[in-house]
């Protein structure tokens, strides 16, 4: 080594670049214990390590609790399975949602396991696939679980994802409603027809499904989703949600303008919409978060004063 440069950490060649079980190395004598909490290796979940040259994603955790900590029959399931399905909402830090039988033989496995959330549940192994080598809970079955782990609006979001991927259609979310109802009685049946009348596959971001859920969750009338404005000029373009026969718009702002021209493109077109008679309700994510009730009272008063 030379005098002044910093020492580099000690990786051997089988746990480069790979994921792997800390005490086992240290047993195996890959790794001494100081080795192993060194800046070479970062933990994943619990009793394993990645090598830390590997990005953090949701994915690489999903991947660690299936290897290593998930039961043979158990699938990764919830948010954690929409997101290795295609949606990709979780974030890198988001639990690892899993489903285990009911009753599960290995008891030292799950709540108590930090950064694994665990459902159990009886379930047919039809509703497993494989996917990049992981255990997965299907796009429909997801759907069930969804609609009864979670908040109506987190459970929609998801839904509508799906159906704008192709991932589920609705006649297929009709018909497992119903065989669930058939096999099992209502329990849980009536959450998941909710969440299926309202989901959307036309929606086109998970705020712009956040904001249609807030809308009807406030008991407001449930709005259509894109709708095309003209005026005798031509097409003026698609508004997010609308109150079509009211002319009211009502647009989720994303990400502010990348660029004076589309700064201009967008207050030409606000122009045109309400030289049209539109009337143009613009929400920010900041306002969807924090500003609710204010933000439905001012939708209220637009329909009222619209009638």
């Amino acid at each position: 080594m030379i005098a002044g440069m910093p020492r580099q950490p000690h990786r051997p060649p089988p746990l480069r670049g790979r994921l792997f079980h800390g005490p086992t190395a240290v047993t195996k004598g890959q790794l001494t214990r100081a080795q192993l909490r060194s800046s070479a290796w970062r933990p994943v979940i619990r009793g394993v390590y990645v090598d830390s040259t590997i990005p953090p994603s949701h994915e690489l955790s999903c991947r660690a609790v299936a290897k290593y900590l998930l039961p043979d029959s158990g699938a990764i399931a919830g948010h954690s399975a929409a997101t290795l399905l295609g949606p990709g909402l979780n974030d890198d830090s988001a639990p690892v949602e899993v489903l285990v039988p009911r009753p599960v033989g290995r008891t030292w496995f799950v709540p108590r396991t930090a950064g694994i959330v665990a459902h159990t549940a009886t379930f047919p192994p039809s509703d497993v696939r494989t996917v990049r080598g992981m255990p997965v809970t299907t796009p429909l079955r997801t759907c069930w679980d969804l609609t009864q782990w979670s908040t109506p609006e987190d459970a929609v979001v998801v839904l509508d994802r799906f159906l704008r991927l192709g991932l589920v259609t609705p006649p297929e979310l009709a018909d497992h409603g119903r065989a669930r109802r058939e096999r099992t009685g209502t329990r849980g049946t009536r959450r998941f027809a909710r969440a299926v009348a309202w989901a959307d596959g036309r929606s086109e971001s998970p705020q712009e499904s956040r904001l249609r859920m807030a809308i009807v969750l406030g008991g407001l009338p449930k709005p259509d989703l894109q709708v095309q404005v003209h005026d005798s000029a031509g097409f003026i373009g698609r508004v997010d949600l609308a109150y079509e026969a009211l002319r009211i718009a009502i647009e989720y702002d994303g990400a502010w303008h990348a660029s004076l021209d589309q700064l201009q493109k967008d207050r030409r077109r606000l122009n045109r919409l309400q030289a049209a008679g539109w009337l143009v309700i613009h929400v920010t994510a900041d306002r969807l978060r924090h500003d609710r009730p204010t933000l439905l009272a001012e939708i209220r008063a637009a329909i009222r004063s619209r009638r």
